[in-house]
């Protein structure tokens, strides 16, 4: 008998001595929530802490000598690439579509397809094919990647229970996946826990609503009690501020709100024409071409538009340095189409958060 069968056995063994049949059920329903939310939360720590170590070996090159990210942008955009078209094609860009997606399609007859949207191949793929864009001084984010890694192992955790183990719905479990990574992602338990309750709101929630709950806390936890107490964007001071402040933030935030859909928008549309192009050497030629658009960019204007933009936001907010050239915004949009189009992994929320905060030098409160 091997290891995990005898660990199975112990398990069934110490339920069955337990005689509330309702606190067993109970148990039985949440505990797989609980042992994905804990893994959830372990990978998400270990991914941040390679994505920052990724994101400083573009950032050193740079400093060492700015021309050597013509050969370093370019080579780590075709191999990001050339890892997810070759290993797992589902594994490219956020990862966010691809899960909404999985949610969507978890009825049984439609299993193929989720094991192409989700499994341990899309963490594997996941998490190498975005650390080699970020190596690559790409501008893309962790967060999306982490939300389908996460929604990736609840899923891997609900497919190897016992028999004795009642099953959970998989939409139940795929959508407690997404909010446990988001939690984990962003440190941010709250934000899991409605994103869970707007996902399952025609569902059976509750009757889960326990499990989802504490599963959603305890990725969080798990990934605050390795790095600490944190919030993604630090605890910025914002006392004496005058009653006037609101104008210019709603000034910014509707440009913001209208230039980051116009990013998306374009994205869009990139993607839309890029499926056209049908033979490998042209998505060569489109891969190599953005990744020296995007080189010639952080060498001859701004190295801004390098990495997942969280610096310039940590800048901005808890520095003396505020300010910001009037085309970083302009910067933060260009860096995300060349990153995101070429078709390796990795997501942009950070990024449109980063132009989001370049605007504040525009309007100084």
């Amino acid at each position: 008998m091997s290891f995990s069968a005898k660990i199975k056995l112990s398990l069934k063994h110490s339920f069955n001595r337990i005689r509330n049949e309702e606190i067993k059920k109970n148990l039985l329903q949440a505990i797989p929530f609980w042992i994905a939310s804990i893994i959830t939360g372990i990978i998400a720590v270990i991914y941040s802490r390679l994505f920052l170590l990724a994101e400083g070996v573009a950032t050193s090159f740079y400093h060492q000598n700015s021309l050597s990210l013509f050969i370093l942008t370019p080579s780590c955009f075709l191999l990001s690439w050339w890892v997810v078209k070759y290993f797992a094609p589902y594994a490219k860009g956020s990862g966010i579509p691809q899960v909404m997606a999985a949610i969507d399609i978890s009825a049984p007859n439609k299993q193929g397809m989720v094991d192409k949207l989700l499994g341990f191949r899309i963490i594997v793929v996941k998490v190498v094919s975005s650390l080699i864009m970020a190596c690559g001084g790409g501008a893309i984010g962790r967060e999306g990647p982490t939300i389908q890694i996460a929604a990736s192992v609840f899923r891997i955790v609900n497919e190897r229970l016992p028999l004795w183990v009642p099953k959970i719905a998989k939409k139940n479990i795929l959508v407690t996946g997404a909010a446990a990574g988001l939690a984990a992602a962003f440190n941010t338990p709250l934000g899991g826990i409605v994103f869970a309750i707007e996902e399952l709101t025609k569902t059976h929630f509750s009757f889960y609503k326990t499990a989802i709950f504490s599963s959603v806390i305890i990725a969080g936890l798990t990934a605050q009690g390795f790095i600490g107490p944190y919030l993604y964007l630090g605890y910025p001071k914002v006392n004496d501020l005058s009653i006037w402040v609101i104008v210019p933030v709603i000034l910014v935030a509707v440009i913001a709100g209208l230039s980051g859909s116009t990013m998306s928008k374009l994205i869009l549309r990139m993607l839309k024409w890029k499926s056209s192009l049908k033979l490998t050497h042209h998505h060569l030629i489109y891969i190599i071409t953005s990744a020296v658009i995007f080189a010639a960019v952080a060498q001859f204007f701004n190295a801004e538009i390098m990495g997942s933009g969280k610096d310039t936001m940590e800048r901005v907010l808890f520095t003396d340095e505020k300010y910001s050239s009037w085309y970083s915004p302009l910067l933060r949009i260009t860096g995300p189409i060349l990153s995101f189009t070429t078709g390796g992994a990795g997501g942009i929320f950070a990024p449109v958060l980063s132009f989001t905060s370049s605007w504040r030098e525009w309007f100084p409160v």
